[in-house]
């Protein structure tokens, strides 16, 4: 009773949007004192989503390169920081807004998806896919031989020539949840926070259609 701790709901579930909430103990993790349940509620989702998709679906080597679409956001800024923490040679790409962010959490380079042509980057060993569509196709079109698009955004529509597809939903995972924490308190990892709202604001916060900064997160109690 009364130990801090974070993680991330089974998705049968209704969600974790309460002042109580009853959850599978194999799903949490400790929150050390050192860290603020605002970001402890910001890293489940991101941070097991980037580690999964990485090092479980991605196969993720030292040497490799990796296309980190979305990378100033939640998930991205995650996939960026841990890729180059494995040793990987990071592009993130984005919007002309997102440069600055992008190259502050740690990617190599950063390519404009509004102004530079994608292909010129040449082959990379892994895409990191967040947005599906038109970009989704061009990326699998640069992946060499053996390497692995993986995708959060439902059924993969396009392939790579001589690689491999992966489209997959996060999982909680305790061991996982405690590598992202410890990075965090290490400093090798930044959470990225975008709107902190209440729980009275929480419905419009969600419906709100202006682009998202960062994660979101909601606090319950004051």
């Amino acid at each position: 009773m009364g130990q801090r701790v974070f993680g991330l709901a089974d998705w049968h579930r209704d969600g974790t949007l309460a002042e109580h909430v009853a959850m599978e103990a194999r799903n949490l993790a400790p929150l050390p004192g050192d860290v603020d349940f605002t970001v402890g509620a910001s890293l489940p989702i991101s941070g097991l989503t980037a580690w999964q998709g990485l090092f479980q679906h991605g196969r993720l080597q030292a040497g490799q390169s990796v296309l980190a679409h979305g990378a100033a956001g939640a998930v991205g800024s995650m996939v960026t920081q841990l890729a180059r923490e494995a040793g990987a040679y990071v592009i993130g790409t984005g919007r002309a807004a997102d440069r600055q962010k992008t190259l502050d959490f740690g990617a190599n380079e950063f390519v404009d998806l509004g102004s530079d042509p994608l292909e010129d980057i040449g082959a990379v060993d892994l895409v990191f896919d967040v947005i599906g569509g038109d970009i989704q196709k061009r990326s699998a079109a640069l992946i060499r031989a053996g390497g692995t698009m993986v995708t959060v955004v439902g059924p993969v529509k396009a392939r790579p020539a001589e690689g491999l597809a992966v489209d997959f939903v996060v999982e909680s995972d305790r061991a996982q949840l405690s590598e992202i924490v410890q990075r965090v308190r290490d400093g090798r990892l930044r959470a990225n926070i975008g709107k902190v709202s209440t729980l009275d604001d929480a419905v419009a916060t969600f419906n709100a259609t202006g682009r998202r900064a960062g994660k979101t997160v909601i606090r319950v109690l004051p």
